[in-house]
């Protein structure tokens, strides 16, 4: 398994399992099959109201001495209800119960958007609470506090472009480590990649291959089908391997870290032996050249509300 280093040296498994849109019932056996099938790195999240599952598969686990603590590497994210500096803690030892853990290897702020504490999501412009009522420095002091208590070991965001990480660059203690975006060979975002790695932060891919299972309120009628691209079908008939082991290796080679989420057990084990995948150069242009920046999750759920003060400019790079 190839790591992302970090600066203490704490290194991160480059490829493991996302966990958004497992259904309850499925997440619990899927975490089981991926750890048993060598993944040491499960992705999570509070808004997923998946994780009292993901909890109880990784305590069975380590139970069972599938793995133990020290060999899992898992990242969770503070919702958008508890940006306010002394909400931060409150929403970290939330998941901390319900994934039964003592500390998390990574914990992200999951978008630049503050909701009220009793909302989950948006309906009305005042369910907002806007920059000036929450600044995300702020936020990020409160992440901060949790790395220096020991409750988390690293601390990043996730849907953040340059501006936004400027703006955290220009008054943290601590900068972030990891930003987590949707990334795939239809959304490159070179020039995030390249904001991102010129200032030690590390990245994570989501929805990489094409989130073809979002929900349906999340998907346009005229979204491409990412998995059926023919570069992409004529690369895996040339490897010998699947259309999804292309796409995660394709992020892998860009040393990205990558989290396909999968709940069927041979899937699971498949995108995992993406790891081995070798792409050539001739292959890595020929996905370059496709040059589409298509955007599966636009965060217009929270952009197109009524009276929201936020816009797409707040999310993503103009």
């Amino acid at each position: 398994m190839k790591y992302l280093t970090f600066k203490n040296q704490d290194k991160m498994p480059i490829l493991g399992l996302g966990t958004w849109k497992s259904s309850p019932g499925e997440v619990y056996q899927a975490v089981l099959w991926a750890l048993e099938a060598g993944y040491r790195h499960i992705d999570c999240a509070a808004i997923y109201q998946n994780e009292k599952e993901v909890g109880d598969a990784l305590k069975k686990a380590f139970e069972e001495g599938i793995v133990s603590r020290e060999e899992v590497w898992v990242t969770s994210k503070l919702w958008n209800n508890a940006h306010e500096m002394d909400k931060v803690e409150g929403g970290l030892q939330k998941t901390l119960a319900d994934l039964q853990l003592d500390y998390l290897d990574l914990y992200l702020i999951h978008w630049p958007i503050s909701l009220k504490e009793e909302v989950m999501f948006p309906k009305t412009g005042d369910d907002f609470l806007d920059y000036q009522s929450v600044p995300l420095s702020d936020t990020w002091k409160g992440m901060e506090a949790l790395k220096e208590k020991g409750l988390v070991k690293h601390i990043g965001v996730s849907n953040f472009n340059i501006s936004k990480l400027k703006e955290i660059l220009k008054s943290c203690v601590v900068a972030p480590e990891m930003n987590q975006i949707e990334l795939h060979p239809y959304l490159p975002q070179d020039g995030l990649v390249r904001f991102c790695k010129e200032n030690s932060i590390n990245i994570t891919a989501y929805s990489p291959l094409g989130s073809a299972d979002r929900p349906k309120a999340r998907q346009k009628e005229d979204d491409p089908i990412l998995m059926e691209h023919k570069v992409f079908k004529d690369i895996a008939l040339k490897h010998g391997v699947s259309v999804a082991q292309v796409l995660i290796a394709w992020s892998l080679h860009r040393d990205i870290a990558v989290i396909p989420k999968s709940s069927n057990k041979e899937r699971i084990k498949a995108n995992l032996e993406a790891k081995d995948v070798e792409l050539q150069q001739d292959d890595m242009k020929s996905i370059a050249a496709i040059n589409s920046h298509h955007r599966y999750i636009d965060g217009t759920f929270f952009t197109e509300v009524p009276g929201s003060p936020f816009r797409q400019s707040d999310l993503w790079e103009n």
